[in-house]
């Protein structure tokens, strides 16, 4: 626990110190030298700054090609978040999946989804549904952030209810404590 909350204070101090560094850039006039460094630190920034990902997901939305729809709808469904024991909060990797996930649907704004909230074998089935729909939610909530209209997010917890692997091992309840993405009107 103290790696975790001395992680946490290395990267609120480095994300104070870029903050502070990026705002005098801002102020400067534009160069090439004065943006070169901006794009060095950004992979820094991301997993720790949220609102920063709005804007940068404008830049990145493109429309999906006609030809590579399909595809990229089972993408969008085959990739899931996972989630560590007994916890609804999301990791870095789970935020850059998401937000992977608002670039598609705001290029395809006529899409709805569902997120599913599952949770591993172990604990009562009400309290797998209660952190299920917290799973849910948590995403749900990033999305919106994220710039993705509420409306188009809905949430459901299966609980323990479908679990992608059935084993009894930790690697198989890792697998199983998830939200998963489907939409619902393709």
């Amino acid at each position: 626990m103290k790696k975790v909350k001395g992680a946490f204070i290395v990267i609120m101090i480095l994300s104070l110190v870029s903050i502070t560094t990026g705002c005098a850039k801002k102020a400067a006039p534009k160069t090439e030298e004065v943006q070169a460094p901006v794009e060095q630190q950004a992979p820094v920034e991301q997993p720790a700054l949220v609102p920063e990902k709005p804007a940068e997901e404008a830049q990145v939305v493109t429309p999906t090609p006609k030809g590579t729809l399909e595809e990229s709808i089972k993408a969008f469904e085959d990739q899931m978040i996972y989630f560590d024991f007994d916890m609804f909060n999301l990791s870095a990797e789970s935020r850059d999946i998401l937000a992977q996930k608002a670039s598609f649907l705001k290029a395809n704004a006529q899409y709805t989804i569902q997120i599913q909230g599952n949770c591993d074998e172990r604990g009562t089935t009400e309290y797998n549904l209660a952190l299920g729909e917290r799973r849910a939610k948590a995403a749900q909530d990033y999305l919106v952030s994220l710039g993705i209209a509420k409306e188009r997010l809905t949430t459901i917890s299966y609980g323990k209810e479908r679990p992608i692997d059935p084993g009894h091992t930790e690697e198989a309840w890792a697998k199983n404590r998830n939200a998963q993405f489907v939409i619902m009107n393709k």
